[in-house]
């Protein structure tokens, strides 16, 4: 910013992914003091802003740039456990009391299974989505999403669904972001499906920053 870029693109340069950020811009300052009294009485508001948690500074004769922010918080590979079962939470929460979705009224839902295979299926998708930028249930390989659940050894099924998202950070941001979707709730509150696994990746270069993918199924049995 002391070079006249402005705080979105210096924050870019700098490699650093804010979630939230603000700068002050101090010109003809000397003394400690002096600068303590015009944050105090010109920036309070910024300062004390909880949103922000982490600062920086550059000094240039009397001039002072300020940048204050907070990083983007982007869920961790190892907590994929964790998130998997507060998804899972939410999701048969909202099984348990069914639900409007669009146009249809689902009653309530048996609860859903964590399956590992299924999680596989979700991951390679979660995958294939940040490493290629795109955001589709076919894969950049023309793969669907019966397809993947296959190769990930499932087995012989009945029914198979997904659900996909991208730019959600949050376990209950993703989860209320399907919810909210006709189709995607629609998912969520199959009772045809018995199973499920999700997964997320995580690429920083891109504008999404997080992709995920839910996958629901049953196995082959007796038909319903």
């Amino acid at each position: 910013m002391a070079a006249g870029t402005s705080l979105q693109k210096a924050l870019s340069s700098a490699g650093y992914l804010a979630a939230q950020s603000s700068a002050v811009h101090l010109t003809g300052a000397v003394s400690d003091g002096e600068v303590a009294r015009i944050l105090a009485a010109d920036y309070c508001g910024t300062l004390t802003d909880r949103r922000l948690s982490e600062i920086g500074s550059q000094r240039q004769g009397r001039d002072i740039w300020i940048v204050l922010a907070a990083p983007v918080a982007v869920p961790s590979a190892k907590d994929s456990s964790v998130i998997s079962r507060q998804i899972l939470d939410l999701v048969n929460r909202a099984r348990l009391t069914g639900r409007r979705c669009g146009g249809k009224t689902y009653p309530s839902a048996a609860p859903l299974i964590l399956n590992p295979l299924l999680a596989n299926a979700a991951l390679a998708h979660s995958q294939d989505m940040a490493v290629y930028g795109g955001f589709d249930h076919r894969g950049h390989d023309g793969s669907a999403p019966a397809t993947r659940v296959e190769r990930a050894g499932y087995g012989r099924y009945l029914v198979v669904g997904e659900n996909i998202a991208a730019g959600a950070m949050t376990p209950a941001e993703v989860t209320q972001g399907w919810l909210d979707s006709p189709a995607h709730c629609e998912n969520i509150m199959d009772s045809r499906f018995s199973e499920i696994g999700m997964a997320f990746s995580v690429n920083l270069s891109s504008s999404e920053l997080v992709y995920w993918t839910q996958v629901f199924a049953r196995r082959h049995g007796p038909a319903l």
